[in-house]
C-alpha cells in the first residue's frame, strides 16, 4: 500500500464539509452562554453571603443562656409546690 501524505493532506485541505460553516459561531456562543451562567452563579453565592453576613451583624451579641435553678420536687427548695404559692406573709 503506497499513499503519499503530501497528497492526502492537500486533498484534506481543499475538501470542506457543510457542516463546518459556522461552526466558530456556535462554539463561541456557547462559551459566551457558559460565561453569562457562571456570573449568574457568582452573584447568587455573593448574595447568600451578604444576607448571612447581614443577618449575623443584625443579631448582635448574644447573651449567656439564663440558667434555671433546679427544681427539687420533694424538698424544701420547691418555690413552685403549691404549699408555697398559697402562703401569704
Amino acid at each position: 500500500m503506497h499513499s503519499d501524505i503530501d497528497e492526502a493532506l492537500r486533498r484534506l485541505g481543499t475538501a470542506s464539509h457543510p457542516g463546518l460553516e459556522g461552526l466558530e459561531d456556535s462554539v463561541l456562543a456557547g462559551v459566551k452562554s457558559r460565561r453569562e451562567a457562571r456570573a449568574g452563579i457568582r452573584m447568587a453565592a455573593l448574595a447568600g453571603v451578604g444576607a448571612i453576613a447581614l443577618g449575623t451583624l443584625a443579631a448582635g451579641p448574644t447573651a449567656p443562656p439564663a440558667s434555671a435553678s433546679p427544681l427539687a420536687p420533694f424538698g424544701a427548695a420547691a418555690p413552685l409546690a403549691p404549699s408555697t404559692l398559697l402562703v401569704t406573709e
